[in-house]
């Protein structure tokens, strides 16, 4: 009788044992499948989060009117901007990949025979301020010189970085580098790690790209002009980056303001939020086991990834942009976000009625660029 107990008690544990193996491999594929863009576009769940986000996005006559205007000046402006190639080496050893837009550089004229609210309020400059010629497309900057602080000497002082969201590349902000570039702006904008041109392992959820930007800051902008003074501009997993370079005890005191369009408040609660709908899994254990999963892959806990606690030591002036339809990230959060700013920390919340995620500047770019010009005019000389 004593053996036959032990016999099945040993096959219960090789039940588990083999549950727990299958458990942990789905796990593993899970984390893969959100973090690791290469493995993503195997699995097609690249194809499937990017569908579901369109499918969530709001499609009225004034957004599509608004974007189709946007994208036409902003692909007429980086045509011809001039624009320099600058890569970085992080601090664990990736390469990464970003473009500036020097502020005196070349540039189209922004008037549009079709000129409508939407090119006004992103192209609002002085119409003659533009040169004559530009360099091709594909050439970079007239320097043609790239690399980590070794391009040509600027100077200027008021600088924007702007930081793309989740699966995202530097070609998205484009439209937002646009407008800044027409203020006098030198722009930079990089592909945060393990995305657009950027080498990387994992996916960073702003927390690991929080000090690749303090690096592009450091290395770029400041080797090029020490008297710099940096506007973070973010949108979706950007925007919440941007809150954590600035709430960072290493944070470089060159930065100015922080503006976070459709910021999420921890990665954690982000997929949370998620993953039934991306996955078709239970958020718990699911999360938090994929937490585990990660520190011990990746070398970095997603609860760690949380502008809500950045912002609770963030000592520069903040503005929360949110969409009122978002269902990628709700609205609430920005609202979270505004209550546990810190004492130092500025911040105050735009909502704005029946934009989606990080549509904002689409459905109202009056309004979104003149909060931000205003946030600008008060931190910035």
């Amino acid at each position: 009788m004593s053996f036959f107990r032990k016999k099945r008690f040993r096959i219960i544990l090789a039940v588990i044992a083999v549950v727990f193996a299958l458990y942990w491999l789905l796990v593993n594929l899970l984390v893969s499948a959100a973090l690791v863009p290469s493995f993503m576009r195997r699995l097609e769940s690249f194809e499937r989060i990017t569908k579901k986000s369109y499918a969530e996005q709001v499609y009225t006559a004034d957004l599509t009117s608004n974007s189709s205007v946007i994208w036409n000046l902003t692909n007429s402006w980086v045509r011809l901007a001039e624009k320099e190639k600058c890569e970085i080496v992080s601090e664990d050893g990736f390469s990464l990949k970003g473009m500036l837009f020097p502020a005196d550089g070349a540039a189209p004229d922004a008037s549009d025979a079709n000129a409508s609210t939407a090119s006004d309020a992103i192209a609002s400059t002085d119409p003659d301020a533009t040169a004559s010629t530009a360099p091709d497309a594909d050439s970079g900057s007239g320097s043609g010189q790239t690399g980590s602080g070794n391009g040509q000497t600027l100077s200027g002082s008021k600088w924007a970085v702007l930081l793309h969201g989740y699966t995202g590349s530097k070609e998205a902000m484009y439209p937002i580098a646009f407008w800044y570039h027409r203020q006098g702006y030198h722009v930079l904008v990089p592909d945060l790690r393990c995305q657009g041109e950027s080498d990387g392992d994992f996916i960073g959820m702003g927390w690991t790209d929080r000090r690749d930007v303090m690096q592009w800051i450091n290395e770029v902008i400041l080797a090029r002009d020490p008297d710099a003074q940096v506007v973070l501009h973010g949108l979706s997993m950007g925007a919440s980056c941007a809150v954590m370079v600035a709430g960072d005890p290493d944070a470089p005191a060159c930065i100015r303001a922080v503006i976070a369009d459709s910021a999420f408040t921890d990665a954690y609660s982000m997929f949370r939020y998620k993953i039934g709908d991306w996955f078709h899994l239970p958020a718990f254990p699911i999360v938090d086991s994929a937490v585990v999963a990660l520190k011990l892959r990746g070398g970095y806990n997603l609860r760690d990834a949380s502008a809500l606690n950045a912002i609770r030591s963030c000592d520069v002036p903040v503005l929360l942009i949110h969409g009122s339809r978002d269902r990628f990230i709700p609205s609430s959060m920005a609202y979270d976000l505004r209550r546990a700013a810190g004492p130092d920390c500025d911040c105050d919340v735009m909502l704005v009625e029946g934009a989606g995620h990080t549509q904002a500047y689409e459905k109202d770019p009056t309004g979104y660029f003149e909060r931000v010009r205003d946030l600008l005019d008060r931190t910035t000389n």
